[in-house]
């Protein structure tokens, strides 16, 4: 197996600074985490949309399949997050990565069984409110990302290196736009010690995702994602039929309640689960138009390695110029 060591793989005790991120519904069982870290990446559990039954049976399963470090992602606004952050506690889990609210609430009750905690964020105000908590690390997501982007839609580009400069000792992790072994040259260039993929592991065998949504990902260019949600909470999602009503409606000036309607309305479930992708809210990032198969979880990580071997290679070396040749 490969290694690409970095402080990120050293933190966590990975060979590869690939992590798969934590997609709802995608990574809402174990295949997909499992087939990652045994890749020798970092597979990430969504405890997002799980029931705590389901979530605990999950865990164990990840557990007994694989003896390489693995994470769970709790976005902490979810129903009974409390009861959640006992059963991951209680597990003992190797890695948690927490989004959608402040590390404080969590960090004592990880800190105290050895959970490596990560926190995600999307600025670098909330990266020094995570640092300053004491968080472990950070996965720091840019505009190009699924899901949720930061509101002010700065790139990953811009974002990841504003808090790589401001947090030299961090370990970070970027997220947003990657989808290839060159994006992970370009991570690790930023100063980051990992990338996080998204998008790229929706479009895989093990992906628990209803097939039609992986086939709008093969279908995306790299044009053709909308960010809605203005007000309610900023989505990146595929162009379809809802995404269109949002627009009309925030560009029409509709009111807010008027909005949150329609938002709520429209659901990821029904795209990831049903195949609903006209419909649905087919949640993935700008980097889906850099995407041109499924393929198995592990074939992606050997290519993802692949690809970073040869973008380094084709890197330029600094060399000194000639001096010049004096003049007669």
């Amino acid at each position: 197996m490969s290694v690409i060591e970095t402080g990120v793989t050293r933190l966590l005790g990975c060979d590869l600074p690939i992590v798969q991120a934590g997609m709802s519904w995608a990574s809402s069982d174990s295949r997909l985490p499992l087939a990652v870290s045994n890749a020798g990446g970092l597979g990430v559990v969504a405890a997002g949309p799980m029931r705590l039954p389901d979530l605990d049976r999950t865990i164990g399963e990840v557990a007994a399949g694989t003896g390489r470090p693995y994470a769970v992602n709790l976005p902490l606004y979810r129903t009974a997050a409390d009861e959640v952050i006992e059963l991951l506690a209680a597990r003992r889990i190797p890695v948690l990565i927490a989004s959608q609210g402040g590390p404080r609430r969590y960090l004592r009750r990880f800190k105290d069984v050895g959970t490596i905690c990560l926190h995600v964020v999307a600025s670098e105000e909330h990266a020094a409110k995570a640092v300053d908590a004491g968080v472990d690390g950070l996965v720091v997501v840019g505009a190009e990302a699924g899901g949720h982007p930061p509101a002010g839609l700065v790139s990953t580009l811009v974002t990841v290196r504003a808090v790589t400069r401001r947090f030299p000792g961090v370990p970070v992790i970027a997220s947003g736009g990657f989808a290839d072994g060159a994006g992970l040259a370009a991570a690790l260039a930023l100063g980051c010690g990992a990338a996080q993929f998204g998008t790229r592991f929706l479009a895989s065998d093990e992906a628990n995702v209803h097939p039609s949504y992986k086939e709008a990902v093969l279908a995306s260019g790299i044009g053709d994602t909308r960010t809605v949600g203005r007000g309610l909470g900023l989505i990146r999602v595929r162009a379809n039929d809802f995404a269109e009503r949002m627009l009309e409606l925030e560009s029409g000036g509709a009111d807010l309640e008027r909005r949150r309607a329609e938002f709520t309305a429209a659901s990821l479930r029904t795209a990831a689960v049903d195949g609903d992708v006209a419909g649905g809210k087919v949640e993935m990032g700008q980097s889906a138009g850099l995407i041109d198969a499924v393929l198995p979880a592990a074939r992606i990580v050997e290519r993802l390695v692949e690809e970073y071997a040869a973008a380094i290679g084709r890197l330029p070396e600094v060399r000194s110029a000639a001096a010049p040749t004096p003049s007669r």
